[in-house]
Parts: structure tokens; sequence; C-alpha cells
């Protein structure tokens, strides 16, 4: 179970992560979680650059390391870095140390100030540890969630998803990962266009 849009007492009860961005009037943040993958995160590039647009990726480790030429690919146009962890581990079943390790693993390979948590499950504690280990690290949520993760989903409600919820500001989780491909290669498209038709640009995040 999941929520598509952030309810603002989850946002009041964790005020020091990042849930939206403001930063700009009439912006969208996108944001591709679970990547770099070959075919799916070229897609997601093209359809980018069709739109001049900006988005943040937050890379796992592992992947960065088996598709290095990917994830060039992804920093030669211009995008932002996120650390995922290593191993996409969820923080509310990994041990503090455990998880600490993971985000380092991965931090020698991507330099990023920009985290966000697998799941969106992260520990009190575990935001300490990645803030004394990393300081001034940014640890990104999200306002709104495509669902495209969920394979029970039609592709057609994820993109009606994040239509109506997406406003001036918002962060908006996409996935570039073979299980979200199905849903994610039909909505991004579309829901960039009608955005695009509205008068939006697309930033990336920045530390």
């Amino acid at each position: 179970m999941y929520l598509v849009k952030t309810p603002w007492l989850l946002k009041k009860l964790y005020p020091n992560l990042m849930w939206n961005s403001g930063d700009n009037p009439r912006s969208i943040f996108l944001t591709f979680d679970d990547g770099p993958i070959p075919i799916v995160t070229p897609f997601v590039l093209n359809i980018l650059k069709q739109y001049n647009a900006k988005a943040t990726f937050f890379c796992i480790g592992d992947n960065v390391r088996k598709h290095p030429d990917v994830f060039e690919q992804v920093k030669n146009e211009g995008h932002s870095i996120g650390n995922h962890t290593f191993n996409h581990l969820k923080g509310w079943k990994t041990d503090d140390k455990t998880y600490l390790d993971n985000f380092l693993q991965a931090d020698k390979l991507l330099d990023s100030q920009l985290f966000r948590p697998p799941y969106g499950r992260i520990k009190a504690s575990q935001v300490k540890l990645l803030q004394n280990a990393k300081p001034g690290i940014k640890i990104v949520m999200w306002n709104v969630l495509s669902g495209d993760f969920d394979s029970s989903l039609k592709s057609e409600k994820c993109l009606q998803n994040v239509l109506k919820h997406t406003k001036s500001g918002d962060i908006v989780l996409f996935h570039d990962s073979l299980k979200a491909k199905e849903r994610m290669e039909y909505a991004l498209p579309r829901a960039m266009e009608y955005w695009s038709k509205g008068g939006y640009s697309f930033n990336s995040l920045t530390p």
C-alpha cells in the first residue's frame, strides 16, 4: 500500500527531509530511482532531451558498477545524481552500521550530496549517521509518487496519478527500472507533454 500524494502530516513529522522544492515557479522536479539500467535509462534521457529538461537520478551503486557507460551518459547530459545505497537497502529492516556502510560504498562511485532512502524507509538514527558521515547532505523524499513500480497498476492510472496530483514545486518520483518500464514509458512522455503545454519547466535538484 502506498500514497500517491504525500500527506502534509508526514512532512511535518519529518521536517529535516526534503519533500518538495519551491525554488522556481512553474517548475516540476522529476526524479528517477533504481538506475542506471540499459535501454530504460537511455529512454528517459531521450524524453528529457526532447523537452530541454533536467532531472535527478537516484542511482543504485551496484547498477553504476555494472553499467558505467549509462551512468556517464546521465552525467554528461547535465542531470543531477543522487545516492540510493549500493544494494537498495530498506532502512527499517537494516541495522545502522550496515546501512551506513552500504551508503558509503555507493558514495565512492556517486560522490553526491543528495540521498534518497529506498522505499522511503529510513530510521531517525540512520538520518543522523548519514548527516555526520556526509555533512551538508540532503535527504530527498517526494511529494508525488507515480506508482510505476506497481505491476498491478494500469499504465493509464500511472499517468492519472501524476497529472492529478502534481503542482509547481513538486518532486515527482518515477523509476528507470525494468520493473517500472512499461508504466513509466507510457506515463512519462504524456505527462511531460501535458505539463510543457501548461508552461512548466523541468529542473534538477541541487545539493
